[in-house]
Order: C-alpha cells, then sequence, then structure tokens
C-alpha cells in the first residue's frame, strides 16, 4: 500500500509520539541498540543516493548497502520539505519498498547539501528548531524512513554563498540534540548522521564531542580535497597521508604553503581520510561514530604539464569538474592514451594522458577496497560514499569492491 504523499496532521502525529514515548525501551537503549547492532557485523557500508533520470529502485543493488541516503530534501520556509514532493515523493517510496529485498537496509533521508541555505535562519532560535524538528518528524513517519542525514554546508562557515553566523557552532549542537530528541520518541531506532567536512578548519565551528552525543555517525566527507575551482591538480579524494616535505617544490605544494601562511588553513600538508580521523580520534570522537567518504566521480584538469606525470602541478584550469566514475570506466580506463599510476603515499590512483595534458583524479576499484579495509583495521563505523547513481551498471563497480572488502 502505497504512502499518503501528504504531510500527516500534527495532532495525529502528536498522538504517534506520544505512543511512541511509551515503548518500555528507554532513548538512550534504543540508540546504544542501533549503534551495537549496525557495528556487531563490520563496516557500515552508506550510499548517498540521487535518483538517476532513468530511475530503476528495482535494479540497485541494495543487498550490498546496510544504508542508503536519500538526497535531498531543504529546509523551505523553514521546514524539512521536497521542492517538489510530488516528483520526489513517489520516488523515496519506491526506494523505501527495496527493504523486501533487503530487510536490514536503513533507508534515511539527507536535508541539506553544498549550496542549500536556510540552516543558519532556521538554527538560529528554539521555536525555529523546534518548527524544522516537528516538520522532520512528520516527514519521518509519512515516508516511514529509519532516520536522517544533516548535510548543512557548513556551520559558522558560508559555502556556496550560503548564510552563516558564529552562533551557529552552538545551535547545530541545539539542533542535533532536538533532532536526536525527536527520533528517540519512535517505537523503532531511528539514526541520526550528519555530513562533516574532510578539513580541520570546519571542527573549529562545532562542538564536535557534544553534537557526537546525540548522532550516531559522523560522515566525514573525504573526497573534494582539492576543489572543482582548483587549478593546481592533486588527489581530491585521498586515503593516506602526505607529508609537505614529500611533495616539497612541486607548485601545489607552494599553494598550500601560501593558504597556511594566509591562514586559510590549518596546516600546510594535503589533506586526507587517514589525517582527518586521527584528528578526531584525537580530538575525542569514538572511532565507531566516524565514517569516512569515497568518492565515485573524478576530477579532470587541462593543460597540465607532464612533470611527475601531472601531479601536484599547476594547470590551466578545469577541464571536467565532475565526471562520474560510471563515464571514467566507459571512456577514459579502456583509452591507452590514458596512463594510470598510483600514488604509494596517497594510497590513491590518477591519470595522465601526456598528448592531451590531462591529469585525473578519482577513486577506483584498488582504492575504495583500501579505504573500506582501513576502516576495519582502525576500527571505524564504516565507509559511506558519493553517490551511487555514479557508479558504473558493469560487473567489478565500486560499490562491488568495497562489499567484498568490507565482507571478507
Amino acid at each position: 500500500m502505497q504512502l499518503n504523499r501528504k504531510s500527516i496532521h500534527l495532532t495525529s502525529f502528536l498522538l504517534v509520539i506520544f505512543i511512541f514515548g511509551c515503548s518500555n525501551q528507554s532513548n538512550s537503549q534504543l540508540k546504544e541498540q542501533t549503534v551495537s547492532t549496525l557495528s556487531s557485523s563490520g563496516p557500515v557500508v552508506m550510499a548517498y543516493y540521487v535518483p538517476e533520470r532513468d530511475y530503476k529502485p528495482d535494479e540497485l543493488p541494495v543487498e550490498k548497502l546496510t544504508h542508503i541516503i536519500y538526497s535531498f530534501t531543504h529546509v523551505i520556509d523553514g521546514e524539512m520539505k521536497f521542492g517538489n514532493p510530488d516528483v520526489a515523493g513517489p520516488k523515496l517510496e519506491a526506494l523505501v519498498r527495496q527493504k523486501d529485498r533487503n530487510p536490514n537496509l536503513k533507508v534515511m533521508i539527507a536535508c541539506g547539501g553544498w549550496g542549500a541555505d536556510g540552516f543558519s535562519d532556521m538554527a538560529l532560535s528554539a521555536e525555529s528548531r523546534q518548527k524544522f524538528i516537528d516538520s522532520a518528524a512528520e516527514f519521518i513517519a509519512a515516508y516511514q524512513l529509519d532516520g536522517m542525514d544533516m548535510d548543512w554546508e557548513y556551520p559558522g562557515i558560508s559555502g556556496a554563498g550560503t548564510k552563516a553566523r558564529e552562533e551557529d557552532k552552538e545551535n547545530f549542537t541545539a539542533l542535533m540534540k532536538g533532532l536526536r530528541e525527536m527520533l528517540d520518541q519512535f517505537e523503532t531506532p531511528k539514526l541520526l548522521t550528519f555530513a562533516s567536512a574532510g578539513w580541520k578548519r570546519y571542527y573549529d565551528h562545532i562542538e564536535v564531542n557534544e553534537v557526537m552525543k546525540y548522532a550516531d555517525y559522523t560522515n566525514v566527507m573525504t573526497y573534494d580535497q582539492v576543489s572543482g575551482v582548483s587549478i593546481f591538480t592533486g588527489h581530491h579524494t585521498p586515503l593516506g597521508h602526505v607529508s609537505g616535505e614529500s611533495i616539497s617544490g612541486t607548485p601545489f605544494q607552494a599553494r598550500l604553503d601560501s593558504l597556511y601562511q594566509a591562514g586559510a588553513a590549518k596546516d600546510p600538508d594535503p589533506r586526507s581520510a587517514e589525517k582527518i580521523v586521527d584528528f578526531l580520534i584525537s580530538e575525542g570522537v569514538d572511532p565507531k561514530q566516524i565514517v569516512i567518504g569515497s568518492a565515485f566521480y573524478g576530477r579532470v584538469w587541462k593543460g597540465v604539464p607532464p612533470t611527475n606525470n601531472g601531479l601536484y602541478q599547476r594547470s590551466s584550469g578545469i577541464h571536467i569538474g565532475w565526471m562520474a566514475y560510471s563515464q571514467i570506466r566507459e571512456i577514459y580506463e579502456p583509452d591507452s592514451s590514458f596512463r594510470r599510476y598510483w600514488d604509494e603515499d596517497a594510497k590513491a590512483p590518477f591519470m595522465y594522458h601526456a598528448v592531451d595534458s590531462l591529469m585525473v583524479s578519482y577513486d577506483d576499484t584498488v582504492s575504495v577496497r583500501l579505504k573500506t579495509e582501513y576502516t576495519k583495521e582502525k576500527g571505524l563505523g564504516g565507509i559511506m560514499f558519493w553517490e551511487l547513481g555514479n557508479d558504473t551498471k558493469e560487473q567489478g563497480s565500486l560499490l562491488d569492491a568495497i562489499y567484498e572488502a568490507a565482507k571478507d
């Protein structure tokens, strides 16, 4: 039976919350059960998912996932809503029905995304936060979801022109606390996660240890570590820590030095998954609550000189800012003009086309397997990726590599 896509009446919702609140299990017990159940059988494998133009939910590889996060709702008039509910609502309902194929699958909703505004205003007061929290509760109940992911980019830092305030730091904590309390009122455990940045300056603007009291996982976006506007080539989603000394003398390191000296970066070394994980653990975050990210897309620079096979060089600009892995697999990997290289320090692949002077940074099946194995060795919560629709539909996909490593 399909759900009614209109929001349920608040009075009905309050009655549901009252009934849920009468559960024999305490709120804290519910949260502990959620985390321990998901962590006991191995690392979580979380897919962010934006429905493709040719949306075929019955063909999604949900059997290889522990979580799938439908993206995105937004903050609209202070509430969590779809911009186009008549289109997005049925797609989400169809996704929830895929739990018939994987009863252990957790289907969640993400709110926000790059350039999504409204968060700072929504979180500004207790009243405005409660309005959003009530709308999120109605949304989760209406679509029978397993939780939600907050993708505020970023508290206290404007991303793509979004509004940011100093007060966002404390307000984000209050928002997460309110969402946790709301989710704990449901009869079945509900997950609360948030997308966090893979660089240190972000954590100056959130109370990470307070927030982690309320979140099940922080999904660390360990991609876009070299942005889509950078004219300097580098690994945009590396696992391994690369020291400044190891790339000394390159144009990329000169750029990092200048950012560090200007106070725009916390240190002069390249970013990586290992580096931010070590930082978070040193800050007191439980490793089991840390989920690192993989990129199911690549970035291509043009006008790249052949020095170091194009890595850490100054280019003439971005050639392709976003290239789905399915396209890389189809177009670039079979092309003998593109030569694949492996950076042992970064534990990441890259490609270089010497004739056309193109350099490609991306994740491949080798690097995502290493990332997954790293989460197990480090005792992390698991791995997530942006986003499932960018993967190849062929055998030997990125998800296949993650899945095999996770279950080994």
